[in-house]
């Protein structure tokens, strides 16, 4: 959006001349007047008293006229001026204006009309000829910028001609200088009062300078016209009109009524009809030139009347047709019939005089008796007066277009918002920008805009001023500015800032939560307004109302949590990356506010409470110091455990901005400097709390569910690592050391390098005490960097891209430290394991399915496809090559995170080119044994990926609109380093190293302590000036001595840390939503509304349906043919989405097809992303009454949601949801079950449990973990069912035959309250019996199927023995009382496949599907975590099933229904 505000060189009028050439008494040779004829000018009739004096009154009355408008400005009249006077005052004017404007009104009614080639007239010294004077000589003269008023006939010929001449001095300027004048003189404003061809009016009844009294005396003009052409009762006459009690200035008069209507009024059609750009700059920019150009539209609406036509420079619509001046004459003639009832009641003027104007008149008697009330100026009686209703019928109009749709959208049109220039679609109005995905689907309104605005907007800001009104007035504009972005920055255009910014002066209680309401909305479409409520001591208001104590008895504000959060959020915005705000807020005790606020109930202001503090102690260290004293960031390390995931988010970026992240919105401002000086502490104890913060956070966050709160936890830790930079590269070398000994054979053999190392470092302290603190701080660097690592190689991409941007540095400090040169190191020796791993990866590849093999030959190549990538080839050459060591690798292909990222089984990322570190990604050349599936894209990006990969070898590239897609890590530019080959082994021990690199860290603490004492620096340069980059070494700026070992941590490389939030922006765009309003979804009558209307009914409709189908469908067969569809690929998971007619297949590896089993078509495919060896092992749908979310479970520990996974329905591709670690504590088998979940919808609960001692329980509200419950099995959970309702229990099944009902009501560890141990093999599956409570069904590979009831006792109370070679795959329908199982293949028996339908309440099959194979099954299994040869699956609501088998098809199957 264009700015609200005037420019920096908006206009400014310093002084006026005011030319009057009437020449009293000698008309000019070219006029031929009427008689009677129009005589009076500035309401003085000339040819009633000498000339010489009735033109000093009129130069008197003009200047009163003009001093009504704008009072501060110095107006010179120049009367009957010679062509030298003219001259050399147009000079003066402009030497004392300077770069201000100057006024010039030229009244030409005594001379002949302008010259066709742009000349006006004055006179000579002795008034006996007319001296012609050039427009070019007085632009010359005034200068620019100014203000041009031509009140003459043929006023066009100057207008015109002026326009010319400008531009030819505009051109003669930028060839003479190389610049154009600034401004331009082709921008001065003038305005006309007719026509080149037109000539002024002589109408007896209105006055002789009839342009000139409309611009300055609007009020007494608009009366006189009204009169003319209205009868009114009474007879009311003109004399009647001139005595309308009251002032101006004094809006409960009648007389200051009238003149408030009429601003309203002409301020309105000035926004309906003028574009934007000119509307700002001609009512919005100098009080003058506002009310010249308001009251310009009454001289249009009368002079057309005359055939004369006003016009001006800027081009003006016409408007002497706005609908709106029947509001106007409404008005006059409410106000009027009540005229002679006024004048009844009031004393007549003194000697019986009638006031030629109301307007001179009322400035005289004003200027005469200043302190007097306007009431008793005149010596007026108290009178009785009905206001008028046009405001309150305004207020109505635009209350009734809220209420009445007019937060609607609409398609584009004439009833729209209209998108000039300044209003083109930003990011505000097509939808919040945001690194996180939006609450809602917003893509069914993305070809609708903002209606019109109602054209009362000009007219209820106006009201504001009025005490009756503002209440209602406000509350309104409330409600207008909740629409949007778009609305606040109309409101805004229009002026509504001045009227906002002194209401907060108010000491009405009543106001205070619209106010807090209306500002929250502006600060967060306008941050800048920060200096302003600055500036004028705004910012107390807020900081008052946080402050004030909650009191339930009698609360000061309604929903008073929610307006202390909007306070909170008002004063984080003044103090965001604005020192004096900062200071301010801390002034007013805003943090003590916050501080409290952090315990409250509401969740809103326990965030925003957070965010203020985070806002406050950005960059400045006295806060710093007050927070630690209190306790803050203890406290706010306690809320990391909060239910919201927004205050965990919140409590994060408060820590990070402690530590040194940078809260500003500048991009390019990374902050840095740690926690500051904290000079109250002693330097261990400070190093202490830093590293206790992060290692408290981390160790609170590293599983947490949510994304954006891990990826606020990176943000802290990259603090930390900016500081300590050297502790990381001890841990890194550790890490390196210890791996190498783990996975090399003959390593084993030799001496530990790294742990003689650190015994000999921590052997150095001499006190016990000082060793142990030591080995703790060690040790605690060691988890944050593992905890790194993990993050490295999160499932969610965005985290997992920032963490290796961080790994990366830490690993390209180490490349560059001194460890690389020890004799002992082995640095430069590639990890065998490693090597082989990935080589016998190339080797294996991926294995594709027998139907993928046959069918993808025949597919075309897709551009779309997924590069055909194995973990070697993203590594380019390094460990891929035996000879090549590794710190080549490290810093000449891929990333060294994204290299660990491979090898602990992640996600493939095409390797690419230098292209300074942000890039998108290429297509790599397929891979000969990876098949091509046709349209299969990589696995889908979160809806907004801003994580962008920076490299710290790279130069940062411009930024571009690439960056906001999802990006991976490119390959680090050539080492800066200038000595390529080998550096030789120097003769010093790991421990001195160790001991450097951390005395290192210490020193560079003492430099920052040591900064506290100068003076404060903000912004991008931190508290430590002298540490600006990570490449500075404080051994060689802070101190004499020389650098150690050769030491200079991080010489050469980029300023990468720390890394940059936008959590505070998107938590901003709370403030931009609407609140007051339902969502668009909740919204009757709007599409989405509709459509889930339409969906619910038709949900109904099938649950009743299938309820009655269900009750007689235990007793039919089930071998109705409903679909076949060939998927190409061995099914090993199926699920139905409960009303949508869509089932999704996966096969053994990552791949996942949706498919309509009603119309047999592919809906799409994509790929969940699960490293190569392991799978998918849970597949379920979830939320399916609003549209449904595939949520998947991989053997990798992963849990992955997708939504969108039906483009067609969508219109927009498949996006990740979120994805986080289910479980970590994974049990080592030689079979697993993977992973495997359970989605409760009532309550919104998963259980993850598989190949793990434990059960966890996530809340999907809170993103969070609620508990862990121990399984006491050391065999694999194989299956989980929850129990209907709201029922705490559930079940789950085990692969040594077991199965266990659970409650969670229980302590974690004493939650099994039943076992059943009938089976004696694998449990492949178990459910609750679907129409008998308390029973439930279990199958096992050896073919048997159990009943139990767990009312009885532990024995089935039914067994089936169905296949004796074995069972495949099992389930139960969940209405109905039927079962159906698979039989299992093997080399020897495979070639057919034996589906079979069993009801539970007899012992005979319904029916039985036999499947005839043509390729036998693989002698391995596909997959170490599926053993099963075939997917099996009921409907959760239909009577129909799926099959998956081996040869790639996927049979459903119906039941036989009677009709």
């Amino acid at each position: 959006m264009k700015p609200w505000r005037a420019s920096p060189s908006k206009l400014k009028t310093h002084n006026a001349c005011l030319v009057l050439c009437l020449n009293i008494d000698v008309d000019p040779p070219d006029v031929v007047k009427t008689h009677p004829s129009a005589n009076l000018e500035c309401w003085v009739d000339p040819h009633s008293m000498p000339s010489y004096k009735a033109l000093e009154i009129i130069g008197t009355n003009l200047r009163h006229q003009f001093e009504g408008l704008s009072p501060k400005i110095m107006y010179k009249a120049f009367l009957d001026p010679s062509d030298n006077e003219l001259r050399e005052g147009c000079i003066k004017a402009r030497n004392s204006a300077k770069d201000d404007a100057v006024l010039f009104h030229y009244n030409g009614h005594g001379v002949p009309k302008p010259t066709p080639s742009g000349e006006l007239w004055c006179f000579n010294k002795n008034y006996t000829q007319y001296i012609p004077m050039s427009l070019q000589e007085l632009q010359r003269c005034l200068g620019t910028p100014c203000v041009y008023i031509w009140d003459c006939s043929s006023a066009g010929h100057l207008l015109n001609n002026f326009i010319t001449f400008a531009k030819r001095l505009d051109d003669d300027t930028h060839m003479n200088t190389g610049s154009y004048p600034d401004p331009p003189f082709q921008d001065a404003i003038q305005l006309a009062s007719c026509l080149a061809d037109e000539q002024l009016p002589s109408c007896p009844e209105l006055p002789a300078d009839l342009f000139t009294s409309c611009l300055t005396s609007p009020i007494d003009i608009a009366l006189r016209w009204f009169i003319m052409n209205n009868q009114l009762p009474n007879n009311i006459s003109n004399d009647m009109v001139m005595q309308l009690p009251g002032d101006l200035k004094d809006r409960r008069t009648p007389l200051g009524e009238l003149n408030w209507i009429f601003t309203a009024i002409t301020d309105t059609i000035a926004w309906t009809t003028f574009p934007r750009e000119i509307f700002t700059r001609l009512y919005r920019s100098d009080l003058l030139v506002a009310s010249l150009f308001r009251n310009f539209l009454l001289a249009e609406r009368i002079m057309k009347n005359y055939h004369c036509t006003p016009h001006t420079s800027p081009a003006l619509p016409a408007t002497n047709t706005h609908p709106l001046w029947a509001s106007w004459d409404l008005a006059v003639d409410a106000c009027l019939r009540q005229l002679p009832e006024l004048l009844r009641h009031t004393e007549p003027p003194p000697n019986g005089q009638i006031p030629a104007s109301l307007t001179t008149s009322r400035r005289r008697a004003t200027a005469a008796a200043p302190s007097a009330p306007g009431n008793e100026a005149n010596g007026e009686k108290q009178y009785t007066y009905i206001p008028s209703r046009f405001f309150s019928d305004q207020l109505t109009a635009f209350e009734v277009w809220i209420s009445r749709g007019g937060s609607a959208l609409t398609k584009r049109g004439p009833l729209s918002l209209p998108l000039s220039r300044d209003q083109s679609p930003t990011p505000d109005q097509n939808g919040p920008a945001s690194p996180y995905p939006p609450p809602a689907n917003v893509d069914s309104t993305k070809d609708l805009v903002p209606r019109k605005p109602p054209d009362q907007l000009p007219i209820v800001l106006q009201v504001l001023l009025s005490q009756p009104h503002r209440l209602r007035a406000l509350i309104l504009l409330s409600q207008f500015v909740d629409l949007g972005p778009w609305a606040v920055h109309l409101a805004l255009t229009i002026g509504i800032f001045p009227y906002i910014s002194r209401l907060l002066q108010a000491a009405g209680q009543d106001l205070r939560p619209v106010l807090i309401f209306i500002w929250a909305r502006i600060l967060a479409v306008d941050p800048t307004c920060q200096v302003d409520l600055w500036n004028g001591q705004g910012y107390r208001y807020f900081a008052n109302v946080l402050a004030t104590p909650d009191d339930p008895r009698a609360p000061v504000i309604p929903n008073s949590s929610e307006h202390k959060a909007m306070c909170a959020f008002i004063l984080s915005a003044v103090a965001r990356d604005y020192p004096p705000g900062q200071k301010a807020c801390w002034t007013e005790y805003v943090f003590d506010a916050c501080y409290l606020r952090l315990d409250d109930g509401d969740f809103l202001l326990r965030q925003w409470s957070a965010l203020c503090i985070a806002q406050m102690w950005d960059q400045y260290d006295e806060l710093r110091i007050f927070g630690v004293d209190k306790g803050t960031q203890d406290k706010l390390i306690a809320l990391l455990s909060d239910d919201s995931p927004e205050v965990r988010g919140a409590a994060l970026y408060a820590l990070a901005t402690f530590l040194g992240a940078s809260g500003s919105p500048d991009m390019t401002k990374l902050g840095g400097g740690g926690s500051g000086t904290m000079t109250q502490l002693d330097e261990r104890i400070h190093f202490r709390m830093e590293v206790a913060v992060v290692t408290g956070a981390a160790l609170a966050i590293k599983e947490d569910a949510s994304p954006m709160v891990r990826k606020e936890l990176l943000v802290v830790i990259s603090c930390l690592v900016k500081e300590w930079r050297g502790y990381f590269i001890v841990c890194a070398w550790i890490y390196w050391e210890e791996e190498r000994r783990r996975n090399h054979p003959s390593a084993q053999h030799e001496e530990d390098i790294a742990e003689q190392a650190v015994a000999e470092w921590l052997g150095g302290f001499e006190d016990d005490t000082v060793r142990e603190e030591n080995r703790v701080w060690l040790s605690s660097f060691f988890t944050i960097f593992s905890v790194l690592l993990e993050l490295s190689c999160d499932p969610y991409q965005e985290v997992a891209t920032n963490a290796q941007t961080i790994v990366d540095y830490i690993i390209a400090l180490l490349l560059e430290s001194p460890f690389t040169r020890l004799d002992s190191t082995s640095l430069n020796k590639p990890p065998p394991n490693a090597l082989q791993a990935v080589m016998k990866r190339r080797q294996r590849s991926r294995v594709p399915s027998h139907g993928s093999q046959t069918t993808t030959a025949q597919a075309p190549p897709s551009p779309a496809a997924r590069p055909g990538l194995t973990r070697s080839e993203t590594m380019n050459s390094g460990l891929s090559a035996t000879s090549t060591v590794v710190s080549n690798t490290l810093k000449r292909t891929s990333s060294f995170a994204n290299a660990l990222r491979q090898l602990a089984g992640g996600l493939p990322f095409p390797s690419l080119d230098n292209d300074g570190g942000r890039s998108s990604p290429k297509p790599q050349p397929q891979s000969l044994s990876q098949p091509e599936i046709p349209g299969v894209s990589r696995p889908p990006s979160p809806n907004l990926n801003y994580a962008q990969y920076t490299s710290p070898y790279s130069r940062p590239s411009s930024p571009s609109h690439e960056l906001y897609l999802p990006q991976t890590p490119p390959s680090p530019g050539p080492s800066t380093r200038s000595d390529e080959t080998p550096r030789p082994p120097v003769e010093y021990m790991a421990s001195d190293v160790i001991e450097a690199l951390m005395e290192e860290d210490m020193e560079r603490l003492r430099a920052r302590r040591r900064q506290g004492t100068r003076p404060r620096q903000h912004g991008h340069h931190h508290s430590m000036g002298v540490m600006s980059s990570p490449s500075g070494s404080t051994f060689s700026v802070d101190s004499g001595s020389s650098v150690i070992l050769g030491l200079g941590t991080g010489v050469g490389l980029r300023d990468v840390l720390p890394l940059k939030s936008r959590f505070y922006d998107w938590c901003c765009e709370y403030f931009k939503e609407p609140q007051m309003r339902q969502p668009e979804p909740d919204e009757p009558g709007s599409t989405e509304y509709n459509y889930q209307v339409w969906r619910q009914q038709r949900n109904e409709n099938i649950i009743n349906e299938t309820r009655a189908q269900a009750d007689v469908a235990d007793n039919c067969r089930w071998d109705r043919p409903v679909a076949s569809i060939a998927t190409s690929v061995f099914p090993t998971q199926i699920a139905f989405h409960a009303y949508d007619p869509h089932m999704v297949v996966t096969n053994e590896q990552d791949l996942i097809l949706v498919y309509d089993w009603l119309h047999k078509r592919k809906v799409s495919q994509f790929f969940n992303g699960n490293p190569l060896g392991s799978s998918i092992t849970s597949l379920h749908f979830i939320n399916e009454e609003i549209g449904g979310i595939i949520l998947t479970g991989a053997a990798d520990g992963v849990v992955r949601l997708y939504r969108n996974y039906d483009p067609d329905l969508s219109g927009s591709p498949v996006q990740m949801v979120s994805s986080f670690r289910g479980i970590n504590e994974v049990l080592r088998l030689k079979r697993g079950a993977g992973l495997i979940t359970e989605w409760k919808q009532q309550g919104g609960t998963l259980l993850v449990g598989g190949d793990s001692r434990i059960v966890r329980v996530w809340e999907a509200h809170t993103e969070n973990s609620v508990m862990d419950i121990d399984t006491q099995e050391e065999s694999p959970v194989t299956s989980m069912k929850c129990e209907d309702g709201s029922s705490t229990v559930f079940m789950a099944s085990f692969g040594n035959g077991a199965v266990k009902i659970f409650d969670r009501r229980l302590e974690e560890d004493e939650a099994v309250v039943r076992q059943y141990s009938a089976h004696s093999s694998w449990v492949q599956k178990v459910k609750w019996h679907p129409t008998i409570p308390a029973q439930f069904v279990s199958a096992s590979v050896d073919g048997e199927v159990k009943l139990f009831d767990i009312r009885g006792s532990q024995h089935p109370a039914h067994t089936w023995d169905l296949f004796p070679t074995g069972l495949s795959a099992f389930d139960v329908h969940d209405l109905t009382g039927v079962f159906a199982a698979t039989s299992s293949v093997s080399a020897a028996n495979w070639r057919t496949q034996r589906t079979a339908v069993h009801s539970l309440s007899s012992s005979g099959a319904l029916s039985t599907l036999s499947t005839v194979l043509t390729v036998p099954p693989p002698r391995d299994a596909l997959s170490p975590y599926i053993m099963r040869t075939s997917a099996l699956a009921f409907h959760p609501r239909e009577m129909v099933f799926a099959v998956g088998s081996l040869d790639g098809h996927v049979r459903v199957m119906g039941c036989k229904l009677p009709s």
